[in-house]
């Protein structure tokens, strides 16, 4: 049996920064900026939805942090563990799934009828 459709866009914010995080490490305003620009302004996550993301995820072991100071400001660089690296694996994955359901109805919506 499959799993039934988590809500929409439910995980989205941590698939884009975990994804984001698998590149390279990044601070949170910059990971803010980065989907952003890489989402050509479809998607634009304010900070207290990143923040409070990313320390959620650093406690579950899912990001590791690391404090430097730049240019005498201190900022918190955040990497992906191996357990956020399965993470965003099974965010992928799920995403996947969804879009293709997605695609499917879009393209043919009358396909499953009875």
């Amino acid at each position: 049996m499959k799993k039934p459709n988590p809500p929409f866009m439910t995980g989205v914010p941590e698939l884009l920064v975990l994804r984001l995080l698998a590149e390279r490490e990044m601070y949170g305003y910059e990971i803010v900026r980065a989907i952003r620009l890489a989402s050509r302004d479809a998607i634009v996550l304010a900070e207290g939805v990143v923040y409070p993301l990313l320390h959620a995820m650093e406690a579950k072991g899912i990001l590791t942090a690391k404090e430097r100071k730049v240019e005498g400001r201190n900022r918190v660089y955040y990497r992906l563990s191996a357990k956020g690296q399965k993470r965003l694996d099974a965010l992928i994955g799920e995403w996947e799934r969804v879009q293709e359901g997605v695609h499917s109805v879009l393209e043919n919506p009358t396909h499953g009828s009875v």
